[in-house]
């Protein structure tokens, strides 16, 4: 990402901003579905509008990119905990993971079983590449937190995608 667009954006250069969230929404987008896919779209668009807003406060251009993670992976995480929520209250019989391995296509589908917490941290380690002290650094907790919240994923996805 180029800084002297970041730094054209951050004042208020139209043409900038627009250009800079055109080179995001890919990404953006890409980790949303990755981490709420029942609203990827919706977090898509909150996060950018999370993104554009916030953009005047980053102190550093050359950072924008672990910043727009972060705003991403916060946004996603919120609508996809309110997802799970609202599915939880229609769904007062029937438990969601245990429907039927014929509807399992493939690896997204397995990680959107798993619960928002254990999805984001297997997100951010296997498909980002993160470490867990950046993991730990981008959701605000402690990195122990992340070890263990990955073992419990890796667990929960084994069983997902064998059942």
């Amino acid at each position: 990402m180029d800084p002297e667009i970041v730094a054209a954006a951050q004042q208020g250069d139209a043409l900038a901003v627009d250009r800079l969230l055109d080179e995001l929404a890919p990404y953006v987008r890409r980790l949303c579905a990755l981490i709420a896919p029942a609203t990827a779209d919706d977090a898509t668009q909150e996060a950018l509008l999370a993104i554009f807003r916030g953009l005047p406060t980053l102190r550093a251009p050359e950072a924008i990119m672990t910043w727009v993670r972060s705003v991403t992976v916060r946004t996603a995480i919120r609508l996809a905990r309110q997802q799970d929520l609202e599915v939880a209250a229609e769904e007062t019989l029937v438990d969601r993971h245990d429907s039927s391995p014929e509807g399992l296509v493939d690896i997204d589908d397995a990680l959107a079983r798993l619960p928002v917490s254990q999805r984001v941290v297997l997100v951010l380690r296997t498909r980002e590449g993160l470490s867990e002290q950046e993991i730990a650094t981008t959701l605000g907790i402690p990195a122990g937190t992340v070890k263990s919240r990955l073992h419990r994923a890796r667990a929960a996805f084994r069983e997902v995608w064998e059942s």
